[in-house]
């Protein structure tokens, strides 16, 4: 619930732009989504992946909240996070856009998704969704990346 708490925060000034799998009418009842497609494999310790997109300032104008959610359920495709309850939540409480993701780990059919934090598959797939949409990518870590994979809640 955490994490969900997180994503949803109004104090963020959050939107849920998108989600599958999980009744939106309140925070309670997203995790308890969350909870009840972990009895299809209760072996899995920590069911819940999270996952930061950010994009760049000079990009504001082409994001809106369509955009966001397809470009961030493009990257969970090609990160093999498919088949799965999630729900994408956009915030404003940064200069930069950003959304933040969180699936299930435990997807539809009780197989369990990686959690490794994958940085080279996710850097290019970031880069490449970068080219795909023309968006800009910021050269050197004094500047926002593109896309920005972290993984705070990542299995130790």
């Amino acid at each position: 619930k955490g994490v969900i708490n997180y994503i949803l925060d109004p104090k963020k000034g959050t939107e849920l732009i998108d989600s599958s799998g999980v009744r939106t009418d309140s925070i309670s009842h997203i995790a308890q989504s969350f909870i009840d497609q972990t009895e299809l494999n209760p072996r899995v310790g920590k069911v819940v992946g999270h996952i930061s997109l950010s994009f760049s300032v000079q990009d504001s104008s082409k994001l809106s909240n369509k955009f966001m959610a397809q470009m961030a359920r493009e990257y969970m495709e090609k990160m093999g996070i498919k088949d799965t309850q999630y729900i994408i939540g956009r915030h404003f409480d940064k200069e930069h856009p950003h959304v933040h993701i969180a699936f299930n780990r435990i997807d539809n059919n009780g197989k369990t998704i990686s959690d490794r934090n994958d940085r080279f598959r996710s850097e290019k797939i970031c880069k490449e969704l970068t080219a795909k949409y023309d968006l800009y990518f910021a050269d050197g870590k004094e500047k926002v990346k593109e896309h920005r994979l972290k993984e705070p809640d990542k299995t130790k």
